[in-house]
C-alpha cells in the first residue's frame, strides 16, 4: 500500500519545504539587478497606459461627443474591462505560459492597441486638425472611426490588464523566499513597483496631458506608443537574468475537486486533523507548490481530506480524495474572498479621480497667470502624494509603527488597507465640501465657476496617500497569503478590485441619476454640472465606504493568515498575525 499511503499523512513530511525544480534557478539570475528591469517596464508601460487613458473622459466628450454621465459611465466601464482582464493574464500565467511568456503576449497586444488608437484619431477622429481642445468641438466622427477606437482601447485593456498583475509577480519571483534578506526585499519591491507605477503616470498626467487638452491627442496617443515599445525593449534586455518559477498547471480543477469530493462526503463525520490525506515527503501533490498546514476554517472542506472505505476502492482518484495541501488550496481562496469584496468600495472612490474629478474641475477656474491647467492634470497631485507617502512610510512609518507595535514589518497589510478606507472616506468627504463651495461660486451665463481648480488638491492628496495604504497593502497581502500554484491570481485580486469598482461605480452613477433625475429637476449629475449636485453623490460614497469599513473590520479580524510549512523549520505562516486587526 506504499502506493497510496495513508497514514498520519498529514502529521509527516513535514519537515522540508521545496518549490522543486520550478523554482530552482542559478545563483546569478534574480535578485535587485533584475528586477530594476521590471520596475523601469512598469514605469514606462504605466506611462503609454495613462497617456491614453488618464483623458479619456474629456475626449469622449469633446471628440466623440458624448454627455457627462455617459463619458463618465463608459470611463468607468472600460477601466473596470481593463482589471477584469488581469484575471486572464493570472490565469494563462499560473496555468500555461508562465510569467515571462504572459508578460510577454499581453505587451504586444498593448502595443498593437495604442498604435491602432494613434491612428484611429489621425485619420477617422480628430477633424479639423487641433479639434478636441477646450473651445473647438470635433466634427461629427465616422461609425467606423467610432468601432475602430472602441476596438483599440479595448485591445488596450485586454494587453495592459493581462500584463498587470502577471509582471507584479513575475518581479517578485526574482527574490528567493528561503534568503532572509532576500524576503525584506520582495516585501520592499511592491513598495517600489507602485512607486514606479506612479512616476510613470505622473509623466503623463503632467506633460502628455496638457498637450492632448490643447487639442494634440494624436501627438500624445503616438508618444504613448513609443513609451510602449521602449519598455518592451527594457523587459527583453533582463531576458538572461530572470529568475523562472514554471506554471504549477490549472487551478480550477484542483479547486473543483475538493468541493466535489467534500460533496460526495457529506454524510461522512470529518477525521481528526493527524488522519487527513497527505502525501509523505517533502513533495506537494500540487508540483512546484509548497505544502500548506491544515487550517480550522471552512471544516467541511476537510471532508474531501477524509479517507473512507470507498476511497480505498479507487486509488488516487481526486475527485474523491484530495490531499490537505489542495484542500488548504480551496480555503485559501474562500478565506481571501470577503477581504477582498470589502476593497471593491475603496476602488469606487478611486475612479472617481479619472471621471467625476475631471469632470468637476473642468467646471472650475483653471487659469494659473497666463497658463492653463488642464482638468486632468490634477491628478499630478494624486501622484506626487504616492510618491512621497510611499518613501516617508518605509523610511519613518514602519520603524516608528515598529516600535510601537513591536512588529518590525510596522503596520500589517490589513492594517494598512483598513487605513487606506478610512483615509478614502475622507476624501469623499473634501471632494464633497470643494464642490459644495464650487456651486457658491457659479457666474450666471458661464460654464466654469470662479472657484480656482486648485481647491480639489486636498481630495486628489488624500486618494493619493489612500492609495498607499490600500494598494501597496493590497498587493503585498494577496500575493503572500495565495498559495505556489495561484501567486498571478494572488496579483490579479488588487486589480479585479479595481475592476469591480469600476463597474460598481457606473451602477451607482445610473440608479443615482434614475431616482434624482425626475420631471424638470436636472439631478445629481446632470450634462451641466452647475445645475446638478455631484457633492452629495461624493457624500453618499463616504457614507457607504463608511459602512464597508465597518465590515471590513469584522472580516480582518476573522481572517487566519496561510501556514506553510518550512525547511527543516516545521511551518512558516505569512500575513499578518491572528490579533493584528485589533489596532486597526
Amino acid at each position: 500500500m506504499e502506493l497510496f499511503s495513508f497514514s498520519n499523512g498529514a502529521a509527516k513530511g513535514r519537515d522540508e519545504n521545496a518549490r522543486n525544480e520550478q523554482a530552482e534557478a542559478p545563483k546569478s539570475t534574480g535578485g535587485w539587478k533584475w528586477a530594476s528591469f521590471l520596475l523601469v517596464n512598469q514605469g514606462l508601460a504605466t506611462l503609454a497606459f495613462f497617456g491614453a487613458s488618464v483623458n479619456l473622459v474629456l475626449f469622449l466628450t469633446r471628440v466623440l461627443g458624448h454627455d457627462n454621465a455617459t463619458a463618465a459611465n463608459s470611463v468607468s466601464k472600460w477601466t473596470g474591462t481593463v482589471y477584469l482582464c488581469s484575471l486572464i493574464g493570472a490565469f494563462l500565467s499560473d496555468s500555461y505560459w508562465g510569467r515571462y511568456l504572459t508578460c510577454t503576449v499581453f505587451q504586444l497586444i498593448f502595443m498593437l492597441g495604442l498604435t491602432l488608437l494613434s491612428v484611429t484619431s489621425s485619420v477617422y477622429l480628430i477633424k479639423p486638425e487641433g479639434c478636441g481642445d477646450e473651445d473647438m468641438m470635433c466634427m461629427a466622427p465616422s461609425s467606423a472611426g467610432v468601432a475602430l477606437f472602441y476596438l483599440s482601447i479595448y485591445l488596450i485593456a485586454l494587453g495592459y490588464g493581462g500584463y498587470q498583475p502577471t509582471i507584479a509577480t513575475f518581479g517578485a519571483d526574482q527574490f528567493d523566499e528561503k534568503n532572509p534578506k532576500e524576503i525584506k526585499s520582495k516585501e520592499a519591491f511592491f513598495s517600489y513597483f507602485y512607486f514606479a507605477l506612479n512616476a510613470g503616470s505622473l509623466l503623463s498626467n503632467s506633460i502628455l496631458v496638457y498637450y492632448e487638452d490643447s487639442g494634440q491627442w494624436t501627438l500624445g496617443f503616438f508618444v504613448s506608443t513609443g513609451s510602449a515599445v521602449i519598455a518592451l525593449v527594457f523587459f527583453w534586455i533582463g531576458t538572461r537574468g530572470y529568475r523562472h518559477v514554471k506554471p504549477c498547471g490549472n487551478p480550477l480543477p484542483r479547486i473543483a475537486q475538493v468541493f466535489v469530493a467534500a460533496t460526495r462526503k457529506m454524510k461522512v463525520l470529518p477525521t481528526k486533523e493527524g488522519d487527513l490525506y497527505e502525501l509523505e515527503g517533502s513533495e506537494s501533490a500540487i508540483k512546484g507548490s509548497r505544502k500548506i498546514r491544515h487550517s480550522c476554517e471552512f471544516a467541511f472542506l476537510d471532508k474531501a481530506a477524509t479517507i473512507t472505505e470507498d476511497d480505498l476502492r479507487h486509488l488516487r482518484n481526486p475527485w474523491r480524495l484530495c490531499t490537505v495541501t489542495q484542500v488548504e488550496e480551496a480555503k485559501c481562496v474562500l478565506k481571501m474572498l470577503p477581504v477582498w469584496l470589502c476593497t471593491i468600495m475603496y476602488s469606487v472612490v478611486f475612479t472617481q479621480t479619472a471621471s467625476l474629478f475631471v469632470e468637476q474641475g473642468d467646471v472650475m477656474r483653471s487659469k494659473f497667470g497666463k497658463f492653463h491647467v488642464p482638468a486632468a492634470s490634477m491628478s499630478a497631485f494624486d501622484i506626487c502624494s504616492v510618491l512621497i507617502c510611499t518613501g516617508l512610510y518605509r523610511r519613518i512609518l514602519v520603524p516608528l509603527a515598529g516600535r510601537l507595535s513591536s512588529n518590525p514589518r510596522g503596520l500589517t497589510e490589513l492594517q494598512r488597507m483598513g487605513v487606506g478606507l478610512i483615509i478614502g472616506m475622507f476624501a469623499m468627504v473634501a471632494a464633497g465640501a470643494t464642490e459644495t463651495l464650487r456651486l457658491k461660486y457659479i457666474e450666471p451665463g458661464r460654464k466654469s465657476s470662479s472657484l480656482s481648480i486648485f481647491w480639489q488638491t486636498p481630495q486628489y492628496i488624500l486618494v493619493g496617500v489612500s492609495e498607499v495604504f490600500m494598494y501597496v497593502g493590497q498587493l503585498e497581502f494577496f500575493n503572500g497569503q495565495a498559495p505556489d500554484g495561484i501567486k498571478s491570481f494572488g496579483s490579479s485580486l488588487c486589480m479585479a478590485s479595481i475592476s469591480l469598482g469600476n463597474f460598481v461605480s457606473s451602477l451607482l452613477v445610473v440608479m443615482v441619476t434614475a431616482i434624482t433625475t425626475r420631471g424638470t429637476e436636472p439631478g445629481w449629475i446632470p450634462q451641466d454640472l452647475n445645475k446638478g449636485h455631484i457633492d452629495r453623490f461624493y457624500f453618499l460614497l463616504a457614507a457607504l465606504t463608511a459602512f464597508d469599513f465597518a465590515i471590513y473590520l469584522f472580516f480582518a479580524k476573522w481572517y487566519k493568515c496561510i501556514n506553510l510549512e518550512a525547511d527543516n523549520k516545521g511551518a512558516v505562516k505569512i500575513g499578518p498575525e491572528e490579533q493584528v486587526v485589533d489596532q486597526v
